[in-house]
């Protein structure tokens, strides 16, 4: 094959100013990006997320034109890592928009196209379907089905088609550490959910259940959870306060289906009757708003009910973009909520840098309905009014006068109805 073999294979320029969430009153210096995208309609280029996030300015190209165009973001689903461009339609005038495929299979062999860096021309590299299964989004943090193929995915093909028999059947976007010429795409499967919620006006927001999970393989778990030979489920050991689960499943439930997947008891399903993947495959190709069957157990009584899906809702975010932080200055101290965001700037190793605190929080802590989000304290500014309070720095506010505050907004409720004195 050469390039005008995939004449919707375009290049995506990018122009990009992230916040600093260590002085949050202000953003980093703008940097530039390159990646692919691909032509699936007039005007519309699809490419991934993390190729656009926190963007200021866009533009697209063609192989076949020197001409750059400017994009602007149509939706963005940083969750399944994918972005919908709108340029103008004769940008598109003579191509033919890519066709979304089906979910691959093992075996297939696949085509990789895009602009990785180290050169301007259209680059097209070879592969198989060696995998597929929940994988972690690094962009999001989020576990959601992805294929593996054996084809280099590199830095600049981030956002680009990979077709199989003339049709997309994934988009590049991350490849594995430690693995030579092994890249990961989004399949068709939840390619076509995000389309489709676009089309329909859906949210973008993948939904999740919000719960911690524990295998239910010991036998000595199995027999005092009243599980009998045969049935799989998970243990719910917590449940996020707003979550999927909330109100409707307990913690100590076993869960043993969704949507009409039965849950094994290592916590995978059958996924369209062909692959084992864990069962937060479930929710990739649904959408916040909706409801879907839930069996467990309880007590050993065999419960079915409809749970409604809703976002993920943690005490910790995970990473955030196209925003900026939240944070308020009271006597000088910067005050903000804790975040992944907040966390790197420990640097890329945060979790051996940052205080335990606040890393013991990010992974173990969830939300309750009294603390819906950790207020720390960000910086002490250097003044007259905070003199012997420069070691408050990064210190978790847990009470205000007494009151423990559910937010930031409710942290700076309290602040501002206090008296002469604040007691933190």
């Amino acid at each position: 094959m050469n390039e005008s073999s995939y004449p919707q294979a375009v290049r995506v320029y990018c122009t990009y100013q992230d916040a600093d969430y260590e002085n949050p009153w202000q953003t980093l210096a703008p940097r530039s990006s390159t990646s692919s995208g691909v032509v699936i309609g007039p005007g519309r280029v699809l490419t991934g997320a993390h190729c656009v996030a926190n963007a200021t300015f866009i533009q697209v190209q063609k192989s076949s034109s020197p001409d750059k165009i400017v994009a602007q973001v149509v939706a963005v689903s940083h969750d399944s890592d994918l972005a919908l461009l709108e340029v103008a339609e004769t940008f598109t005038d003579g191509v033919e928009p890519a066709e979304i495929g089906t979910l691959s299979r093992l075996g297939d062999e696949v085509s990789v196209v895009g602009y990785p860096v180290g050169g301007d021309e259209l680059s097209i590299t070879e592969g198989i379907v060696s995998r597929i299964e929940v994988q972690s989004y690094e962009h999001s943090g989020r576990n959601l089905l992805a294929v593996t193929v054996d084809a280099a995915i590199n830095s600049g093909n981030s956002g680009g088609p990979v077709f199989h028999e003339g049709r997309v059947v994934g988009i590049a976007f991350q490849s594995l550490e430690d693995a030579e010429n092994i890249g990961e795409m989004v399949p068709a499967p939840v390619v076509r959910t995000f389309l489709e919620g676009v089309e329909a006006g859906r949210p973008t927001t993948v939904p999740g259940l919000g719960t911690t999970v524990q295998h239910t393989e010991n036998p000595a778990l199995r027999r005092r959870l009243g599980l009998e030979p045969g049935d799989g489920g998970v243990l719910l050991n917590l449940i996020e306060h707003g979550s999927t689960a909330w109100g409707v499943l307990e913690e100590g439930d076993v869960l043993l289906s969704l949507a009409g997947n039965a849950i094994a008891a290592n916590g995978t399903v059958r996924y369209r009757g062909l692959f084992r993947c864990q069962f937060d495959v479930v929710f990739g190709e649904h959408f916040v708003g909706d409801t879907i069957e839930a069996e467990s157990l309880r007590g050993g009584d065999r419960r079915t009910g409809e749970l409604e899906l809703a976002p993920l809702a943690r005490l910790v975010p995970r990473a955030a973009y196209d925003t900026r932080p939240t944070w308020f200055l009271f006597g000088g101290l910067v005050m903000t909520r804790v975040t992944l965001d907040f966390l790197r700037i420990w640097g890329t190793e945060w979790w051996s840098k940052a205080p335990a605190r606040l890393v013991h929080a990010y992974y173990h802590e969830l939300r309750t309905d009294a603390r819906q989000e950790l207020v720390v304290i960000a910086q002490v500014l250097a003044d007259e009014v905070n003199v012997g309070y420069e070691d408050l720095a990064y210190e978790v506010i847990d009470t205000i006068d007494g009151a423990t505050p559910a937010d930031t907004a409710g942290a700076l409720e309290l602040l501002e109805s206090a008296s002469e004195t604040v007691t933190l």
